[in-house]
């Protein structure tokens, strides 16, 4: 596990559960954006934001424990919504992943539609160990 630094940006209105900034030495990983898939490949929650939100924190989290990291090495996330209206269902499963003291920076994005049409959420997690 690396050190991270959270530095807050002078002139710059703090995040909303979000870092604006993340510093920290070491080895990138990066992991593709991750939908609801399970092992077999068949999307879960199918028209359920949490049930997919869910899912998608457990392909992410597999990920990093495949590299060797862990949530506390994550520096960045970047969801991409087909309906903003997920977005408290993806803060409320993130918040049991990060540190909401120091959470990660992130991005939220909506998007017309993802690769799959069933599919609500995909998550990129960047991560230094």
């Amino acid at each position: 596990m690396s050190t991270l630094e959270y530095p807050r940006p002078q002139g710059v209105a703090a995040g909303n559960g979000y870092s604006h900034v993340v510093t920290g030495p070491g080895q990138w990983v990066a992991i593709a954006g991750q939908v609801a898939f399970d092992a077999d490949g068949n999307i879960v929650g199918e028209g359920d934001a949490e049930a997919q939100t869910r899912q998608v924190f457990a392909n992410l989290d597999a990920a990093l424990k495949a590299a060797g990291a862990t949530w506390a090495d994550v520096v960045k996330l970047n969801y991409y919504l087909t309906d903003m209206a997920g977005l408290p269902a993806l803060r409320t499963v993130r918040d049991e992943y990060v540190d909401t003291a120091n959470p990660p920076a992130s991005t939220a994005v909506q998007v017309v539609a993802l690769f799959r049409p069933e599919a609500l959420i995909e998550i990129e997690a960047y991560a230094v160990i």
